[in-house]
């Protein structure tokens, strides 16, 4: 089952929450401000970090289900993921510094920093999106169109209706093994199992 999806989603909020609090901060230079906007600066760093993480744990799972051009935009959006754990990493690391050396121009800078990476990550969850709608699903149908296909010319070139049936059979069995191991990634539930949870 991949942690990806759900842990990503707390990498596109938490920047967002910590940038928020970063410019009322900005805009007060309280210190109990400063305070919470480095405490949340951190979580979002936190996650930042483990989102990646969980993202080069599914990266390998799903790169043989990705056409070439998905395969590559994969290899991209890793490489982006890994630049903006460093940077969390880093920005937290100032925000945090600035808070205890309090340092208005130390902080004031990891804010913009921040933001700018928040920014970032929107476009690095749209990358993201594409990896599954745009390559992923299509690729999956393009695999079983490609096996229907073969079934489809042996079939034809078949001069037995049994030795016919039998194609088709290893059509459907091969769909099936397919569909098993993606389900398997994404943590759906086995069918046997969906179907007794409908009973």
């Amino acid at each position: 089952m991949m942690l990806h999806p759900a842990t990503a989603h707390f990498a596109m909020v938490l920047p967002v929450v910590a940038s928020v609090f970063g410019l009322i901060y900005l805009y007060t230079r309280s210190e109990g401000m400063s305070k919470i906007s480095s405490g949340t600066t951190l979580f979002a760093a936190l996650a930042m970090i483990g989102v990646w993480y969980t993202g080069n744990e599914a990266g390998p799972l799903i790169y043989n289900y990705l056409s070439e051009q998905g395969k590559h935009e994969l290899m991209e959006h890793k490489s982006l993921g890994l630049y903006l754990a460093i940077a969390m990493g880093v920005i937290a690391l100032l925000k945090i510094a600035g808070c205890q050396m309090k340092k208005f121009a130390l902080e004031a800078l990891a804010v913009i920093l921040l933001v700018v990476v928040t920014a970032t990550t929107f476009l690095q969850g749209k990358m993201g999106g594409e990896l599954v709608y745009n390559y992923g699903m299509p690729f999956k149908s393009h695999m079983i169109e490609k096996t229907l296909k073969k079934a489809s010319a042996n079939a034809e070139d078949a001069e037995e209706s049994d030795e016919i049936v039998e194609f088709y059979e290893d059509a459907v069995d091969e769909i099936n093994a397919l569909s098993e191991k993606v389900d398997k990634i994404y943590g759906n539930p086995p069918k046997e199992e969906e179907t007794e949870d409908e009973e």
